[in-house]
């Protein structure tokens, strides 16, 4: 089922997170985040956008929420959209059942552009958002570093 967040996640979505620190290149957090700092971000993320949970028999197996795209004004009717599905767990379509639910919420609360930034390549993400709607609008080359390696990020944009 998906849900709310709630704060009793928090240890749970943390370890989801720091696999993806640690062992991918979809994050550039290069070290994995203490409790105390995860909890202040998503404490955050959650007080002003939308923040769920995949759960299914008490396990948590996946989170997606909007948060801020840049700090201007002008931007604030654009989100950027975040999913995270736990190692191990990929190909239940968790993910697309997330950000079916995510992309209601975002529109709900009359957001006019989403935006999922991704670490590329990486054609598992790139067809979740294709499969949504979502349009590449951008390509950056060599933007980040991470395990040595020079990588690039594209953005996707979906308009609601």
């Amino acid at each position: 089922m998906i849900r709310p967040f709630d704060i009793k996640d928090i240890k749970v979505l943390l370890d989801i997170y720091n696999y993806y620190v640690l062992n991918t290149i979809v994050t550039f957090d290069i070290k994995a985040l203490s409790l105390e700092i995860f909890t202040e971000k998503v404490n955050y993320i959650n007080a002003k956008y939308p923040f769920i949970v995949f759960e299914e028999n008490g396990n948590i197996l996946g989170y997606a929420y909007g948060s801020k795209w840049r700090p201007k004004p002008a931007y604030n009717h654009t989100v950027e959209s975040t999913v995270y599905v736990k190692h191990g767990e990929h190909g239940k379509q968790i993910g697309s059942k997330l950000y079916a639910e995510l992309l209601s919420l975002l529109k709900q609360e009359n957001y006019h552009v989403v935006l999922g930034g991704l670490t590329l390549p990486n054609e598992a993400s790139v067809k979740l958002h294709e499969k949504f709607g979502f349009k590449q609008v951008a390509h950056f080359k060599e933007v980040g570093k991470k395990f040595d390696k020079w990588l690039d990020v594209g953005f996707w944009q979906l308009n609601f």
